[in-house]
């Protein structure tokens, strides 16, 4: 590990995807909760997709989804403004495709916040569209809002790390949860059938991995410590055979769970793994994920 931890990040603006949907209502809601604490603004977004749509419809039916979207952003502001009168809001109608509008209007800093269940009713269906390109595209974090968003606060922030490399997008997690005023419980899942089946995997290797493990959470709260002295961490290392049951199961104790991004194993395109996959389609709270490389300082990535 490097011997000098990074600088605590910044909170940057939100920005929240609505299309008029129930999801998309809570998850600006949420958003806006989001900005409130964080002391920033709040930008709605509505992606017409008239470009595209522009290839098949007549003038006056893209006049139509134009005012319909200008009506849906007033609609959701005025909701915003009811719960947050003090709060900065921006509204945004984009003539592109949702994914590619999200991912502009955060620029290289925002925070992008999505809905779980989009206008079809089918949350597999959004999240392959919208919530999940955005998740594997953009280079800022974005947060996919699920579970029962008005059940009562845990006062905790979960991050899911994997090794020592985490400690960049730890300190997020760890800037999430100050805003908050809750404790940051770093998880870490050792899975031993990760570690079974090679030629040179013995009893004894086993064991000193997951002392390793360990040890380098411990490292790893202790360096969280340095930039947020007064910031409540605990560290963990779960035992078990599925790394999204245990993750899904850690989303019920608390507000809002972090998790990093990789790369794609190529070097190119987006990359969303399995478990990040699987946790935005099944947690029972808000799913944060941010890409590998993101410092949230200075405006720079």
């Amino acid at each position: 590990m490097n011997s000098e931890t990074p600088a605590r990040p910044e909170l940057a603006d939100v920005v929240v995807g609505i299309d008029g949907s129930p999801s998309a209502r809570v998850a600006a809601l949420w958003a806006a909760a989001e900005a409130d604490r964080r002391f920033r603004p709040l930008h709605l977004v509505h992606a017409a997709d008239t470009d595209r749509r522009a290839y098949w419809s007549d003038a006056e039916t893209i006049q139509a989804v134009r005012e319909t979207g200008r009506d849906l952003l007033i609609e959701t502001e005025e909701a915003v403004r009811e719960r947050f009168p003090g709060l900065t809001v921006t509204r945004k109608l984009g003539r592109g495709e949702p994914v590619s509008g999200l991912v502009a209007a955060a620029g290289g800093r925002g925070t992008v916040v999505v809905g779980s269940r989009g206008l079809g009713g089918f949350s597999s269906l959004l999240l392959g569209s919208v919530g999940l390109g955005v998740a594997a595209r953009a280079e800022v974090p974005v947060i996919v809002v699920r579970g029962e968003t008005e059940r009562p606060g845990t006062g905790s922030v979960t991050a899911a790390v994997h090794d020592a490399t985490d400690l960049e997008w730890l300190l997020l997690a760890a800037a999430e949860a100050d805003v908050r005023k809750a404790a940051l419980r770093i998880v870490s899942v050792w899975n031993v059938l990760t570690h079974i089946g090679t030629v040179a995997t013995m009893l004894d290797d086993l064991d000193g991995i997951a002392r390793q493990r360990v040890h380098d959470m411990k490292e790893l709260a202790d360096r969280v410590h340095e930039r947020y002295p007064d910031l409540v961490v605990g560290h963990h290392v779960e035992t078990g055979t599925s790394t999204p049951g245990i993750l899904i199961e850690a989303s019920s104790r608390t507000d809002l769970i972090v998790m990093g991004r990789g790369r794609h194993p190529l070097g190119v395109g987006p990359s969303l793994g399995r478990v990040a996959h699987t946790l935005i389609h099944h947690a029972h709270c808000p799913v944060e994920i941010v890409p590998q490389g993101f410092a949230g300082r200075d405006g720079t990535t």
